[in-house]
C-alpha cells in the first residue's frame, strides 16, 4: 500500500534541450516506494529522438520495476536497452527508516550530496560505461542522511564545478535554475535535479 504521509524528500528540476530544441535525451524520475524514495537522472547518448527514445526506455523500466534495489535496476536497464543507443545514468534510493542513501552511477551524470549546515560535499562514484552497451563492474555506496542534506544530480550538459557555487539553504527551484543558467552548455541537452532530505518517516494509512 502506498504511503500518504508527507514525503521525506522534496525536489525541483530545471532542463533544456540542445540549442533550445524541443526534444531532449535528458530525463529524470522521482518515485516514492513505501518508506523509500527512488531518484534517477538519465542521459540518452547523443541528441534528438534516438537519445530521447533510449532515455524513455530507461525511465519506463525504472518506473515499472517493483524492487528499488539500484544495482538490480541498472542491470535490468542494461538488458532492456541492448538495442538502443544506450544511456548514462545515476540512481539513488533514500530510505526514511534507515535514514540513509544508497547511490551508484554509470557514465557521467554527476551527483553531489551537500551536508546540511556545512560546506562538506560527497560525490557519487561514476563508473565509465554505457547502460545498454558496456556495463562496468557495479558498486554502490551508502551514506547516512540528516535533515537538510541537499542532493544534486546533473547531466554532462552541465559543466563541472557547479557544486562549489551552491547555496544549500536556497529554494530548490532556485538552485536547479541557477545551476542550469550558470553552468549549462548550449551545445548539449542539460538537466539538473535538486532535492532536499527532510528525514520524516513516511506514515502508513491505517
Amino acid at each position: 500500500m502506498l504511503d500518504t504521509g508527507p514525503s521525506p524528500f522534496d525536489h525541483a528540476v530545471a532542463s533544456r534541450a540542445q540549442d533550445g530544441g524541443g526534444v531532449s535525451g535528458d530525463m529524470h524520475v522521482v518515485r516514492r516506494m513505501g518508506h523509500r524514495v527512488l531518484v534517477a537522472v538519465v542521459d540518452g547518448l547523443g541528441h534528438g529522438y534516438d537519445a530521447e527514445s533510449a532515455a524513455r526506455m530507461a525511465i519506463d523500466t525504472i518506473e515499472s520495476e517493483p524492487n528499488p534495489e539500484i544495482l538490480g535496476l541498472l542491470h535490468r536497464c542494461h538488458t532492456v536497452l541492448n538495442r538502443s543507443r544506450g544511456v548514462v545514468m545515476s540512481i539513488a534510493t533514500l530510505d526514511a527508516e534507515r535514514q540513509q542513501m544508497t547511490w551508484a552511477g554509470v557514465g557521467n551524470v554527476e551527483g553531489v550530496l551537500i551536508r546540511a549546515g556545512t560546506a562538506k560535499r560527497e560525490s557519487i562514484l561514476m563508473r565509465g560505461g554505457i547502460v545498454g552497451h558496456r556495463l562496468p563492474p557495479l558498486r554502490a555506496a551508502t551514506l547516512a542522511l540528516v535533515p537538510g542534506d541537499l542532493l544534486v544530480l546533473a547531466t554532462d550538459g552541465v559543466r563541472e564545478g557547479f557544486a562549489e557555487t551552491l547555496r544549500p539553504d536556497a529554494p530548490l527551484q532556485d538552485i536547479a535554475d541557477q545551476v542550469l543558467v550558470r553552468f549549462g552548455r548550449a551545445t548539449d541537452d542539460a538537466l539538473v535535479l535538486a532535492g532536499r532530505w527532510h528525514g520524516r518517516r513516511a506514515t502508513r494509512p491505517s
